[in-house]
């Protein structure tokens, strides 16, 4: 038996019928959607992806079928139609002639969602851009766009269609940066009084960068049975024993104190201590609610005019001086009037933009926190081993390199951890673990990498499951004669690299 449709859901379907039926609202969407991967949203699930127009009248079609908003992607294709799911970034590039830089703002908060855009809006401006665009997202939010015209069509000789993501979160990260500064000016005199019981985050921040600092507890620690001292970085949330890592005693706690880590400018307090305000302070930037995420691969954002499940109102253009008198009422869908979502723009008029961003961004752009193992992890080393090559390696990695389906996350994991054991080189280690995730029929997202490769950099190598029922599990599993008088990954290719260096000849 089919659940009774929710009364949300019932008033946005009634109105997406009159609303999507007019002729100009076909329109103002077909028209934004060209050379753009279209995705129409089901109330709580998306259709088939990737998906076009070929006339306006297609977005009623779909509407008839029960379409109740519509999304594109940032990204502009020669064709998106010949998108495929887990193709290589080479392979993207091709058929990519550009991308608009999309700014999403989304506050819990209406009028200080107004804030962060007018602060994003005369960053900008201040810039010489003239090219910008103003939209209401539906909800609480804004969407500001910059066209990809008003770019320069290459940087040190690379085109900068090739460049995305990286190319535009360094700018949406230099806007972010410039426009909390900016967004300063125009808070209201009571706000940190009107802030100081909301959730929303608080912290130290750093002097440096602005940004709220990661806080830890560093502990002194003393084992009166193996009479050694270790000092260790502690969350500020941990609350269970800590014991010795050699007899398993509780440790003897002699000093404890705050510690500050700025992850983007790789400094602690124990380092700079004057570099961190004592104060505590709000995070400006969860409050304008800016994030790098909207700018990634085959990422989509509502279309102008779309409506809002939530809210059933319209995602409408706004024009940049009637901002501070929008109100939410303005986009009732039977109210709006089209207006152009795509500004009149000339050729590389964000040069200068585009230039000072990168210049910022070169001396202010997040670094890894390091930090040198301390206790029985200090004089750890790796085997050394010579010439190491693929043929060293056993067949369950072999057939992990070649790109997998499932168990992705697991694979991750035991190829860090069979590069580091075996003394590879970092730089080496990434390049062979991000080309590993190009092959994936569907690949891990890249900020996942990098955190599985930040977290093993601080730790010690440790070696990857042993053989069979893990590697099994993935499907990879594969044995050779070798394989049988072996546990691990690890033994395989030193057993293989020392027959190898033995006998070079062969």
């Amino acid at each position: 038996m089919d659940e009774p449709i929710s009364h949300k859901e019932q008033r946005i379907r009634k109105m997406t019928h009159l609303y999507y039926s007019r002729p100009e609202i076909q329109n103002a969407i077909f028209e934004f959607a060209k050379n753009r991967e279209v995705c129409p949203r089901y109330f709580e699930g998306f259709g088939k992806r990737p998906d076009s127009f070929q006339y306006p009248g297609d977005v009623f079609q779909l509407v008839k079928k029960g379409a109740t908003s519509f999304h594109c992607s940032e990204e502009i294709w020669e064709d998106p139609l010949k998108i495929v799911t887990g193709m290589s970034e080479r392979e993207l590039n091709e058929i990519r002639i550009g991308w608009d830089l999309l700014i999403d703002i989304d506050c819990k908060w209406i009028e200080y969602s107004k804030l962060a855009a007018r602060a994003i809006i005369n960053v900008l401006q201040n810039h010489g851009i003239k090219a910008v665009s103003l939209k209401f997202s539906g909800s609480k939010g804004f969407h500001v766009l910059v066209p990809f015209k008003a770019f320069p069509k290459d940087i040190a000789g690379e085109n900068i269609k090739d460049l995305f993501p990286e190319f535009p979160r360094k700018l949406v990260a230099y806007l972010r940066h410039q426009s909390q500064e900016e967004m300063k000016k125009i808070l209201p005199e009571d706000f940190f009084q009107q802030f100081k019981d909301v959730k929303i985050k608080k912290g130290i921040k750093c002097n440096t960068c602005g940004e709220i600092v990661n806080e830890y507890i560093w502990k002194t620690l003393f084992c009166s049975r193996c009479n050694i001292q270790e000092q260790r970085k502690i969350e500020k949330e941990f609350d269970k024993k800590l014991k010795c890592s050699n007899c398993r005693k509780e440790f003897d706690i002699e000093k404890s104190e705050p510690l500050y880590i700025c992850q983007k400018c790789n400094i602690s307090s124990k380092e700079l201590p004057i570099n961190f305000s004592q104060s505590e302070q709000i995070d400006l930037y969860e409050l304008m609610g800016l994030d790098l995420v909207l700018v990634s691969p085959r990422h989509l954002f509502r279309m102008p005019y779309s409506l809002h499940e939530k809210t059933a109102l319209a995602s409408m253009v706004i024009d940049l001086e009637d901002l501070e008198k929008f109100d939410m009422t303005d986009a009732e869908p039977m109210k709006v009037k089209i207006k152009n979502f795509m500004p009149s723009c000339e050729e590389a008029e964000a040069r200068e933009f585009v230039l000072q961003a990168l210049d910022w961004y070169s001396q202010n752009k997040p670094q890894e926190f390091s930090e040198k193992p301390t206790g029985k992890y200090a004089d750890y080393k790796p085997l050394e081993l010579k010439n190491i090559t693929e043929k060293d390696f056993p067949p369950c990695v072999l057939n992990i390199l070649k790109g997998i389906a499932d168990g992705k996350k697991r694979a991750l994991f035991i190829l860090i951890n069979l590069f580091r054991s075996i003394g590879m080189d970092k730089e080496e280690l990434e390049k062979k673990i991000y080309e590993w995730n190009q092959k994936n029929e569907v690949p891990l997202k890249d900020g996942y990498i990098k955190s599985q490769l930040t977290w093993a950099y601080r730790r010690k190598p440790i070696m990857p499951q042993n053989c069979k029922e893990f590697y099994q599990g993935i499907g990879v599993c594969q044995p050779d004669n070798t394989c049988s008088a072996i546990k691990n990954p690890v033994n395989y290719v030193v057993r293989k690299n020392f027959g190898a260096n033995k006998n070079p000849k062969k």
